[in-house]
């Protein structure tokens, strides 16, 4: 077992030799190093949504679904897409709750190339984006902010936690509220 701080000059020694090239290993605890320094909490999504999404594909499981978006948290919600009213206009933050924690709802998830790619093999699944930007537009609630989707590649909810929040706590079970005010 390594430890960071005691091992890092020998991890990336190992790492270096390894990969053929030098390897340097940085720490940020304050904030890490999120895609979207906008918004670095967790992104959110539900079962029913990744199920939905699951089924646009042949073959495709639920888990296999996880695995290619992997989203930090997973709601079990009534609704399919129902993460995508917890997110405004830009120049809004709306804040919704899980367990003690409140987040505010930054703005739906751009996705990469990850998902495009079988999360065992790292087979591209052919015509992947041209499918799920066909369905991800019919599919959007008519309640969701439009003005948010410069195109239909996104999917989960981009967070961040609100400041005086740092120690709320979640647990397997706890629900999700959308914030009424």
């Amino acid at each position: 077992m390594f430890h960071l701080d005691s091992d890092r000059e020998s991890i990336e020694i190992w790492l270096s030799e390894y990969f053929g090239f030098s390897v340097h290993l940085k720490q940020n605890l304050e904030l890490g190093f999120p895609d979207d320094p906008a918004s670095p909490g967790p992104t959110v999504i539900s079962m029913q949504t990744l199920q939905a999404v699951a089924r646009w594909y042949s073959g495709m499981t639920l888990v296999e679904a996880r695995n290619r978006f992997r989203t930090n948290l997973e709601l079990d919600v009534p609704t399919t897409f129902w993460e995508d009213q917890l997110f405004g206009t830009a120049d809004q933050l709306p804040e919704f709750t899980i367990g003690s924690t409140v987040f505010q709802a930054v703005n739906p998830c751009q996705r990469c190339i990850v998902p495009t790619r079988n999360s065992s093999s790292g087979d591209i699944t052919a015509e992947f984006q041209k499918t799920f930007l066909k369905m991800r537009s019919q599919s959007l609630p008519e309640t969701v902010e439009r003005s948010r989707f410069n195109h239909f590649y996104r999917l989960a909810v981009n967070t961040r936690i609100v400041k005086n929040q740092m120690n709320g706590s979640i647990k397997i079970g706890d629900d999700c509220n959308r914030s009424t005010e």
